[in-house]
């Protein structure tokens, strides 16, 4: 059972912001979201944080403008999502203009597993072009042995990351990433685009400082908002303040049709309009077409797409990655399935409709010898939305390994519950790394017994039975002169998302009507304030009473070139 909760909103706040110019419905949403002041939600590109406030920035300018004056050969080393390829596309757009002999190379995930180890190192050393540095994005906080490596090799090494580091700091020429010690920029919540978004602002400057920029023109790295506002956004991160500039400077040039060529046809095979595009798409249209490269093929296929300027060559490739997702899709159906069907066996408290239950699981640890390793993660994060556990589902990785990517719930750091099952079993997890919603990790096959015991003695630890408990946020009622297409395209125009999250609202409403829809969703007529809304329930086939009190997202329904309201409900409970 979920219990709807409502966000506190304060009064004050919300009467000062109207009094700033917002508008009452925005206002509402933000005060309950800490806003205290109409300048926190104002999105123009200089409200970022400086560059030079990023630690060690200006090493990797310097030591990235050193590379292209003595033109030694670059090399991207990427990761495998969404983050990743749109890093990569950043490193690779931002350094060619700016005069650098650059390339790219992206670890099969299966084959090499995740970062900078000494396979890639060396894969990298035997390109035709021997690199002089390696640029790491959005991974290599962890790859101690991978730069010790590239020492060795001669190679130079400058770490771009946002994951969290281990105990010790790779040796490498530089590092940047804004949750290493000593630094303090002030968002650490942001992604591994942002990050090499940032280094290339920095590179900027530096060139600026040596002349490069006498006799030519610029590189406009604005032109490069569209890629960091989809990594940042697929990757899940906090959206404070400062994400919320980059991801809304985006959008803006999406919608103004200023976008890439793969950004444009990754839109377009979705059926999403661009000039209307928000965070919703970003998220759930084109970041998981482009990680479906990552999770069953090469994400090279993603990063090509995001670098080409040939529209049609972009959209080929984006057909492609359409029809890998979907691949992942069914492949994710039948693994759910499987996993499902494990569920039922568990006993009381894990069931498919569980409740908290203080002597049942807090955790799950899943394995099948057919799952897919590129779609385990995604497992995970069904599960723990329908049983409200941290999850972690395994599939078959090298030989005598098993590979996990896990997802956790309000209250549980993951990554630092994985520290301490390693701290207290050394040697039982081979290699493990990632944030607090999100990780992944190695083990030996014989240890998933082991590991499952010490994961569930773990949690128990660190969560009460009451963090157990599933229940929804939402931002209470919402006057029905409010419920029209102008407040849903309003909302539609603003940046939403992990930290800052979607407006959901909750009223009561009485049932007029109700249907079943294409077998599995719920048709909804309700009523309130003595007008009457369309509304639908998704995946879900258990009937309301007359009355109940429901958490509903304001939606568009587009039928015949018509649009109209429709509320889709993400919960209810009774109101008779």
């Amino acid at each position: 059972m979920t219990t709807i909760l409502t966000r506190p909103i304060p009064q004050r706040t919300r009467d000062m912001l109207v009094q700033q110019g917002l508008h009452p419905v925005l206002a509402q949403l933000y005060a309950a979201r800490g806003v205290l002041d109409k300048s926190e939600v104002e999105n123009e590109f200089s409200g970022l944080i400086p560059p030079e406030r990023l630690l060690h920035a200006d090493h990797a300018a310097a030591l990235l403008a050193d590379a292209i004056d003595a033109k030694r050969r670059l090399l991207i080393v990427a990761d495998y999502d969404c983050d990743g390829a749109t890093a990569c596309a950043v490193g690779m757009h931002a350094l060619s203009a700016f005069g650098a002999d650059v390339a790219y190379l992206v670890p099969n995930r299966f084959e090499y597993g995740y970062g900078l180890t000494p396979e890639i190192v060396e894969l990298a050393a035997r390109e035709k072009r021997r690199p002089g540095l390696l640029i790491t994005v959005d991974n290599g906080i962890a790859g101690n042995d991978g730069v010790a490596r590239a020492n060795e090799l001669g190679i130079a090494t400058l770490i771009t990351d946002h994951h969290l580091p281990g105990d010790t700091l790779p040796q490498a020429n530089c590092i940047v990433n804004p949750n290493q010690p000593g630094c303090d920029f002030a968002s650490k919540a942001i992604a591994g685009v942002g990050v090499m978004f940032y280094v290339m602002l920095a590179l900027r400057v530096e060139l600026r400082r040596r002349g490069q920029f006498k006799d030519q023109a610029e590189f406009n790295l604005a032109t490069l908002l569209d890629l960091v506002a989809l990594g940042t956004v697929a990757d899940v991160v906090r959206l404070d303040r400062n994400n919320r500039i980059l991801v809304a400077q985006g959008l803006k040039r999406i919608r103004e049709g200023k976008m890439q060529a793969g950004i444009a046809a990754l839109l377009r095979v979705a059926g999403r309009e661009a000039r209307r595009a928000s965070c919703f798409d970003l998220g759930f249209a084109a970041g998981p077409r482009l990680n479906a490269a990552g999770r069953l093929a090469d994400m090279a296929l993603g990063i090509e797409c995001l670098i080409t300027d040939d529209t049609a060559r972009a959209l080929n490739i984006a057909q492609e990655l359409d029809r890998l997702n979907r691949e992942r899709r069914e492949i994710e159906t039948t693994m759910q399935d499987q996993a499902l069907a494990m569920l039922e066996g568990l006993g009381p408290g894990l069931g498919t409709d569980a409740d908290p239950d203080a002597k049942a699981a807090y955790t799950l640890a899943l394995f099948d010898p057919s799952w897919h390793q590129g779609v385990v993660g995604i497992l995970a994060a069904r599960v723990k939305d329908r049983l409200h556990r941290p999850v972690i589902a395994f599939a078959a990785g090298n030989a005598g390994e098993l590979k996990g990517s896990g997802r956790s719930i309000p209250g549980l750091h993951l990554r630092d519950a994985l520290d301490l099952v390693a701290k207290r079993a050394p040697g039982l997890i081979l290699r493990f790394g990632g944030h607090a919603a999100a990780a992944g990790l190695t083990i030996r096959s014989e240890g998933l017994a082991r590991f499952g015991e010490l994961f569930e003695s773990t949690v128990r630890g660190l969560v009460a039975a009451s963090d157990l408990a599933r229940s929804i946020e939402t931002d209470g009622p919402l006057e029905s002169a409010y419920m029209n297409l102008d407040t849903i395209r309003m909302l539609e125009r603003e940046v939403w998302g992990q930290g800052f999250p979607q407006p959901l609202f909750c009223d009561r409403f009485a049932v007029a009507s109700q249907r079943v829809v294409a077998d599995k969703h719920l048709k909804l007529r309700l009523k309130k304030d003595g007008k009457s809304f369309d509304a639908i329930r998704f995946n879900s086939l258990a009937p309301a009473g007359a009355a109940i009190r429901a958490a509903y997202r304001l939606a568009v329904n587009e039928y015949n070139g018509v649009q109209s309201v429709q509320l889709v409900v993400e919960e209810w409970e009774s109101a008779a």
